[in-house]
């Protein structure tokens, strides 16, 4: 078998046997077959496809061209979640601890940030002493323990996705479905869970920008998830604007903590009342939605949801008193108000144009070796559907640096402001099993 007979099959159209793209995998994995070669057949796919079947058998080599995670060790049904990304998107810090008060599992790999979208190891790591490299023996105990784990990924998990989407990046082969697909699923396979709920994003803040985008990839992962024998589901939802209030690492983090006592932003806390309500019939724990958010709501009236996120923090060698005290973060030189120019409705709100503003600031990563200020950031005042008056705070920046009139200017160019009412956005489309 020669990798150059495979190009050409699928540049021409052909469908892929499950011995050839097993060839393929193993051989990329393995440093047997060159980039330029896997560069061109990633192109042939771009333009090709490919279908159900091949698709699924491409995530299953992925997935099984490294570890995979045996949580048989941990008790009951084990859930996951993965988020596309989006600015503000803290969600799994609050949805996490929510359903593990309530009996679930939660055995939850998670990715660094990388551009707008900030990763939720970044947020995690601005807890001072939180590690999140995690042994799998201590990763399974923690689970057992307090229900829930959130972890950096192993070195040797889908080390054929590492290698793929290095290649991805620098052959502009980023956006193709089918490649997001395998990515996003055999990473999400490999780490051992019993059932998989997607929150599948799209908008101006998210990797998807359509809503039609957003439900094709979101049914790829379905059924990829479903051949494998996993409890798969999606929402699809809104990121035209920032999720929740709050853009960057420990901010988003006190986020987190207002929300798990009963204080957070009402998108952000609907989100993962709707997601956990999913989670918690996947897991068998209640057959119905409505008792499902009775359930998640108690655990945050409760405080139980709170004590899980410290009983995390605490396992993984952060500091908990950060979580009752989170005055205690550390805070930036100023805080600067934006201000509103003129009166009126908040009509749209660019989150991909703040996000860019608060990695600039030092919250994010422009190159993966970049060092992340977990202190900087924006926290919104004003939001679409909202009124605002003229010098009204718009929102607030928390830098070390200052501000430098190009991302003042960014800022105000995010917002559209208009004359007539404008209603609130629907946050979640659908959900999609």
């Amino acid at each position: 078998m020669y990798m150059v007979d495979l190009i050409q099959k699928k540049r021409d159209g052909g469908i892929l046997s499950d011995e050839e793209i097993h060839f393929m995998i193993d051989g990329y994995t393995n440093n047997r077959i060159p980039d330029y070669q896997m560069g061109a057949m990633l192109m042939a796919i771009c333009f090709q496809g490919l279908n159900k079947h091949e698709t699924v058998v491409l995530t299953s080599e992925m997935m099984h061209s490294g570890d995979v995670i045996d949580l048989s060790g941990i008790e009951g049904v084990k859930v996951d979640k993965h988020s596309t990304g989006g600015v503000g998107d803290k969600t799994s810090l609050v949805l996490g601890p929510m359903v593990a008060a309530c009996g679930c599992k939660v055995a939850k790999m998670s990715g660094r940030g990388l551009g707008h979208t900030g990763g939720t190891l970044d947020k995690l790591e601005s807890i001072p002493g939180l590690h999140v490299d995690v042994s799998e023996e201590d990763f399974i105990n923690q689970v057992n323990d307090c229900h829930l784990a959130i972890i950096g990924q192993t070195k040797a998990l889908v080390p054929a996705d590492k290698k793929l989407y290095a290649l991805r990046d620098v052959t502009a082969t980023v956006s193709c479905i089918p490649l997001i697909a395998s990515s996003i699923m055999s990473k999400k396979l490999a780490s051992g869970s019993d059932t998989i709920l997607l929150d599948v994003k799209y908008g101006e803040g998210a990797f998807m920008k359509t809503k039609e985008d957003a439900k094709v990839l979101a049914q790829t992962m379905i059924d990829i998830g479903k051949s494998l024998n996993k409890d798969t589901r999606a929402l699809i939802s809104n990121m035209n604007e920032p999720l929740g209030y709050a853009i960057g690492n420990s901010l988003e983090i006190k986020e987190v903590i207002d929300t798990l006592n009963g204080h957070g932003p009402k998108d952000l806390l609907e989100l993962c009342l709707q997601a956990g309500s999913q989670m918690l019939m996947q897991a068998h724990i209640t057959d119905n939605e409505i008792s499902a958010r009775k359930l998640l709501q108690d655990a945050i009236d409760s405080k139980k949801a709170l004590r899980c996120l410290q009983a995390m923090v605490k396992a993984q060698g952060g500091d908990d008193s950060y979580i009752r005290h989170p005055e205690l973060f550390e805070k930036t030189k100023e805080v600067i108000s934006i201000r509103s120019q003129c009166s009126g409705y908040i009509k749209s709100l660019n989150a991909l144009s703040l996000g860019i503003v608060s990695m600039k600031l030092g919250g994010g990563r422009m190159v993966k070796d970049d060092d992340i200020d977990h202190s900087v950031g924006l926290v919104l005042n004003k939001k679409i559907g909202d009124y605002v008056s003229k010098d009204e705070v718009l929102l607030k920046v928390y830098t070390n640096t200052g501000l430098s009139k190009e991302l003042e200017d960014s800022i105000y160019d995010a917002y559209h402001i208009c004359d007539e009412f404008v209603s609130k956005p629907v946050l979640i489309e659908e959900i999609m099993k």
